[in-house]
């Protein structure tokens, strides 16, 4: 029978089956754990790997940062009060840190127990902050994935590890991006000497060099973020972020030895579609700031290629990919690469994005704290670097009026109010320039071996509508304007 004609049943394949989750308290993580409690009760175990100072208040985490959020209302209602019991038979908290030597385990008989029972590893622990310090994202994100990576192979029965990393490794690439690995100091810009083990030493000496002058913490982290930028931008990475999960992927990749090694990519990940109930988010993802910032008043003009497209896919098709790749790809001894997007199979323009926040707000205004709805009107829209530069001088001269500015002229509080000014401004350009790459993107992300994958999901009803992550099934409007912007508001908007 033909790979492409291979069936797996994700049900039968986590029965039994003892699965270790890093970066237990992440967006994806909670989603991921809450699925295989729902779906799949016969799981053995779940090792859930938690930053602590020690095993208790690792488990108070679970308990208020995991079972505590609304997520779970579904586990439980189903469950009730058996959700205790289920969770205390079948879910570990560990304390541990993927930053330090073998993953900062405390517990010896915990981790002999681990090395002994893991069938599968998951690694979702990443930072994912665009200008990170580059100390902090090179621990997560480059070594942390090979330290991950180091245990999964003194596991004796580990069959599987996943490594969720981005599709916007790939940087500012246009057209159609293949789902092929990065080869250790490969760069996407050409520029040769890409040596890990030389960005590790050169964050070692600036930081030596930091703290011997007596810098202050503020100025450690701007240099260390200045840093990442600056050695991202080198090497032809736009953000710390892509770029110390690009070097990540390269390290798993080449001493994965015989191991099966799954490099999972989504692209932008926005609120669950369907499961456990739509709309379900956490923090302010990359495209929701936009929305937020639009909802509270605050934003008037909106900066992108209303052609270019913009990648997204719900959370939940995403776990879904993750639980479907570990069924298909366990024992394989291989590596593959998966894009989990939409760009190829139903693109979602950016003009689509004022377009659904415009209908949302106009009906259902956010009420500010003075309990007034705030009024929206529609965006304006700038095509290009230049037209946002001349746009934001102009609505700050107009802002100002001229007899203001006369005014705090001749009371000579100028410098104060230039002062705020420029730190605004300062904000909002760093902001921008953050997000440029991103709003005017030219890739589409191939998915053929995504494709594959959807394909060896059992036609049965009950997997088919359980492990869904085909992006051809979603309305982007009615995406938008009745699931992901009231769970925005439901669950982000403060």
């Amino acid at each position: 029978m033909s790979t492409e004609m291979e069936v797996v049943s994700v049900l039968q394949y986590l029965d039994n089956k003892s699965i270790l989750v890093i970066g237990a308290a992440g967006f994806l993580a909670k989603i991921f754990l809450e699925k295989i409690l729902r779906v799949a009760p016969n799981v053995k175990k779940l090792y859930l790997l938690l930053r602590a100072t020690n095993e208790k208040s690792a488990t108070q985490r679970f308990n208020d940062e995991i079972l505590g959020k609304d997520l779970y209302r579904v586990v439980k209602e189903k469950y009730g009060a058996n959700l205790y019991q289920l969770t205390s038979e079948k879910v570990t908290v560990v304390n541990g840190d993927i930053c330090r030597d073998d993953l900062g385990l405390q517990d010896s008989d915990l981790a002999h127990e681990m090395i002994h029972e893991v069938d599968a590893i998951v690694n979702l622990a990443a930072t994912t902050k665009f200008d990170e310090r580059y100390d902090v994202a090179l621990g997560i994100n480059t070594s942390g994935a090979l330290s991950v990576l180091n245990f999964a192979k003194r596991c004796a029965k580990v069959k599987i590890f996943v490594h969720v990393s981005t599709a916007y490794v790939c940087g500012e690439k246009s057209g159609v991006i293949m789902e092929t690995p990065y080869r250790m100091g490969e760069t996407l810009n050409g520029t040769t000497g890409l040596n890990i083990n030389h960005e590790k030493k050169l964050v070692q000496e600036k930081l030596d060099q930091l703290r011997a002058t007596g810098a202050s913490p503020e100025t450690i982290t701007q240099a260390m973020k200045d840093l990442g930028l600056t050695r991202a931008k080198m090497y032809g990475w736009p953000n710390t972020y892509v770029f110390t999960k690009a070097m990540g992927e390269m390290l798993v990749g080449t001493k994965r030895g015989n191991i099966s090694l799954v490099l999972l990519r989504p692209s932008i990940i926005t609120s669950t579609f369907k499961e456990p109930f739509p709309g379900w988010t956490e923090g302010i993802r990359t495209i929701d700031s936009l929305a937020v910032g639009y909802g509270k008043g605050k934003l008037t003009c909106f900066l992108a290629d209303l052609n270019a497209i913009s990648d997204v896919m719900p959370a939940d098709m995403v776990v879904n990919s993750i639980l479907v790749s570990m069924a298909a790809q366990a024992g394989k001894e291989k590596e593959i690469i998966y894009h989990v997007g939409s760009s190829l199979r139903n693109p979602l323009k950016n003009e689509k994005f004022p377009e659904v926040a415009y209908r949302y707000f106009k009906t259902n205004p956010w009420i500010n704290k003075e309990g007034n709805p705030v009024r929206v009107k529609k965006i304006e829209m700038l095509s290009s670097m230049s037209s946002f530069h001349k746009y934001m001088t102009i609505h700050y001269l107009i802002s100002l009026k001229g007899l203001e500015l006369v005014n705090m002229i001749l009371c000579k509080l100028l410098e104060k109010k230039f002062r705020d000014f420029h730190r605004k401004i300062y904000f909002v350009f760093r902001l921008v320039d953050l997000y440029q790459p991103y709003l005017f993107f030219h890739g589409v992300f191939d998915d053929t071996n995504t494709e594959k994958l959807q394909k060896m999901v059992p036609k049965t009803e009950l997997e088919n509508e359980m492990f869904y992550f085909d992006p051809k099934i979603i309305n982007w409007d009615d995406y938008f304007v009745d699931i992901h912007i009231p769970g925005l508001v439901k669950y982000v908007f403060k």
